[in-house]
């Protein structure tokens, strides 16, 4: 909005609207961009300057009043992805937050795609939206979904709206009434979805396609009596299946992998298991083996012995190591010692 202002002084002094582009565009509103254009212009003259890009911040609803703006920029100024904020689809929700209607945003878009063919550039727009706001009911954030899977958008990052200070959507979240119209004890009311699985519900709505909140999306279409958009076809939101997710994982050779891959991996370990028990069966056996034959062999051994240089046999088996002698306690030390007398020192 550089530059834009209102026509009149005198209007403008005595104005007590609270936007200039709400609920329309005020007629007394000059939205020439002729200056900004020029301003573009001259910023990519500076020597050193090779590009200047544009990445969001635009209000498309008053560029639309000036074709030549929108060349401008979608030529010059994007580098491939344009950020604008429709925030949302539903009328009545967009009249809370002093939106534009979508109707600026079809404009804007048909420009955008426009200019950019022209270019032989291809480029994108990114909308944001926001779930959650003060004045958004269930059915609502149910077109939103629809709105979004018609045009095929699939959104990664969402907004969850928060109060801040000094904003009209706060004085709604709070109050549950709506300041842009007069308040009092019987005026407007304003849904507020405060709870958190309302918020989770608004939010998994505008995430429509990832499987982790069909389940419970499914569950809110049955409430709302909307069975009919769960199903496979392209009329419908969501499918009536849930993929499985892999449940044995295991780590093999330092990466984790499921299902087929999990049951070769237990069939190998298992294997590599049995083996082991077989081994150590085959092992423990020939140890035991070779132990009753080395005991066998000193049994005999131990059978015959040499007395007086003669060969003989005893009925009772002689030791076949000769036992250690016993140990005697060391002699007690003449020098004084802090113990106490009477004890042998060893």
């Amino acid at each position: 909005m550089y530059r834009l202002a209102c026509k009149s002084e005198q209007i403008e002094k005595s104005c007590r609207k609270l936007s200039c582009v709400f609920p329309g565009i005020c007629e007394n509103l000059n939205t020439d961009h002729s200056h900004l254009i020029q301003l573009y212009r001259k910023a990519r003259a500076i020597p050193g300057i090779k590009r200047i890009q544009i990445g969001s911040g635009l209000r498309y609803d008053l560029a639309v009043k000036s074709p030549e703006y929108v060349k401008e920029l979608v030529q010059h100024h994007v580098g491939g992805y344009l950020k604008i904020a429709p925030e949302h689809s539903e009328e009545n929700v967009l009249n809370k937050m002093m939106k534009p209607a979508m109707t600026a945003y079809d404009e804007f878009k048909a420009m955008f795609e426009q200019f950019s063919r022209e270019a032989g550039k291809e480029q994108y727009l990114i909308p944001y939206f926001i779930a959650a706001h003060p004045g958004t009911t269930d059915e609502d954030m149910l077109n939103l979904a629809l709105w979004l899977k018609r045009y095929d958008f699939k959104l990664d990052q969402v907004q969850t709206f928060t109060p801040t200070p000094m904003a009209m959507a706060t004085a709604m979240y709070h109050s549950g009434k709506n300041p842009l119209r007069k308040v009092t004890h019987d005026s407007e009311e304003v849904p507020v979805p405060k709870a958190g699985s309302v918020r989770r519900l608004h939010k998994a709505f505008i995430r429509y396609h990832d499987p982790n909140n069909w389940p419970m999306l499914r569950e809110a279409l049955k409430r709302m009596g909307r069975e009919d958009l769960i199903g496979s076809g392209k009329k419908h939101l969501i499918p009536a299946w849930q993929p499985i997710a892999p449940r044995d994982a295991v780590l093999v050779n330092g990466s984790r992998r499921g299902g087929a891959d999990s049951a070769a991996a237990g069939r190998a370990g298992a294997g590599r298991q049995g083996a082991g028990r077989q081994g150590a069966g085959r092992a423990g056996a020939g140890n035991n083996s070779a132990g009753k034959s080395a005991a066998g062999r000193s049994s005999s051994a131990n059978a015959a012995f040499t007395r007086g240089g003669k060969t003989g046999s005893s009925s009772s088996p002689q030791p076949a190591v000769r036992p250690a002698r016993p140990a005697h306690p060391r002699p007690a030390s003449s020098k004084p010692s802090g113990k106490k007398p009477g004890r042998p020192q060893r």
